[in-house]
């Protein structure tokens, strides 16, 4: 919990640029990946200076910067684990993501004052569990997605106010217990224990009777086959009451591999919606269809509630495809404006001169605009940047600010 009483707001970073997204539209504190020992290996991740500058930056504002390395670590991991937290000990992170014990005693061994907190992936269930790694030394416990509300709100009874409940409350969920998965690693050697996960989850399964090859048989009454480990994502924002009458005390958002567009929208949108619900709880149910308009322009797999009502049903999973709905299309964070107007963006999707798009502000608004004329990195006109990563600026019929996201419907596009 806040020094202001309200829950921490958790936000996942892919990179430095959208970890100061992060900061600018909402967390209380973000979490990210080092390039060694966390659950994300295809995430881009940051190097040791980029969480130096990150840490940097998140402090400027009063934030904070928690780092994984959760992996479920080998015997050859071991020393070079040791190494890393050596380094990171000069860092400084606010504190570590952990669930392996070895890695949770070297933690403590080579940077004790580091807060750890012991990851989701650690299958914490029971306040026993939560008191077990407290006297390890733990800050906080992640607890487990199959907790319900209410198994929540009996740890919080059962464990001492300094001991920090964080839980997720937004996000792709894995459909293996706790996120200990191996259909990966069976289908491809790639083990999500170790952060490289393909996601076979999402990939299109029948059923073949053993007596029957080659009769595939759907699982579901669909002639396409089913997903049927294909989970729909977690969305708490319409329960914010619930969670915060269970005690959590951080509200931690998935997506250490989402762009910089889902993590300003889901930021943004959970900010607004805890600070009304403190500000007035009138003023919070009065205002949930905003919040589910706004948190559906990301990209998303349709929402559950999950586990935090009880036991999920057939309602939970997605059976006839393994695409994401997509409402708006990531176009570019604006990183400078000059004298004349011109904002410079790193272009993420195409977009042309003529076209309406929108100005994404950390203070709520969206702005449409039109764009009036575009210049590519040497000065001359263009009148489209086709290809993602080019250096353009823009000129837009309203000035926007430094860090300020543009977007497009993508019906639009």
């Amino acid at each position: 919990m806040l020094a202001n009483g309200k829950p921490e707001l958790l936000v996942p970073a892919s990179s430095l640029d959208v970890l100061k997204v992060a900061v600018m539209y909402g967390a209380d504190a973000v979490y990210i990946g080092g390039e060694l020992y966390g659950l994300r290996a295809k995430a881009k991740n940051f190097s040791n200076e980029d969480i130096k500058k990150g840490i940097e930056f998140a402090h400027k504002y009063g934030k904070r910067v928690f780092v994984t390395a959760n992996i479920t670590a080998h015997n050859r991991d071991l020393e070079g684990v040791r190494k890393y937290f050596e380094e990171l000990k000069e860092i400084k992170p606010d504190a570590l993501i952990i669930s392996d014990p070895g890695v949770f005693t070297i933690a403590k061994e080579v940077c004790p004052e580091i807060e750890i907190h012991v990851s989701t992936q650690a299958n914490n269930v029971n306040y026993a569990t939560y008191l077990f790694w407290q006297r390890q030394g733990a800050k906080r416990v992640v607890s487990a997605r199959e907790l319900s509300v209410a198994e929540i709100k009996d740890i919080r009874a059962n464990i001492p106010d300094d001991l920090e409940i964080e839980t997720f409350v937004h996000g792709a969920m894995c459909i293996s217990y706790s996120g200990r998965c191996l259909l990966s690693n069976y289908f491809t050697g790639r083990d999500a224990n170790l952060g490289a996960c393909t996601h076979p989850c999402r990939w299109k399964y029948h059923i073949v009777e053993e007596s029957r090859p080659g009769e595939y048989l759907p699982i579901e009454e669909n002639e396409r086959g089913t997903y049927i480990f294909n989970s729909k994502d977690l969305c708490m924002i319409e329960h914010i009451p619930d969670l915060v009458d269970a005690g959590i005390d951080s509200f931690k958002i998935e997506g250490r591999m989402k762009t910089a567009l889902y993590v300003a929208d889901v930021a943004r949108t959970y900010r607004q919606a805890i600070d009304d619900y403190f500000e007035s709880p009138k003023l919070y149910e009065s205002k949930k269809d905003y919040y589910m308009e706004e948190i559906s322009k990301c990209t998303y797999r349709q929402f559950t509630t999950g586990f935090f009502y009880g036991p999920t049903t057939h309602e939970t999973q997605i059976y006839d495809n393994n695409t994401y709905v997509r409402g708006y299309v990531f176009l570019g964070i604006i990183r400078e404006v000059d004298e004349e107007g011109y904002a410079l963006i790193e272009q993420k999707n195409k977009f042309c001169v003529g076209d309406e798009i929108e100005i994404m502000k950390p203070s709520g608004e969206n702005v449409t605009v039109k764009v009036l004329d575009m210049k590519n990195e040497k000065g001359e006109k263009v009148e489209s940047c086709p290809h993602p990563g080019e250096l353009v600026k823009i000129l837009l019929s309203e000035t926007p600010d430094v860090m300020n996201l543009i977007r497009v419907k993508e019906e639009n596009k």
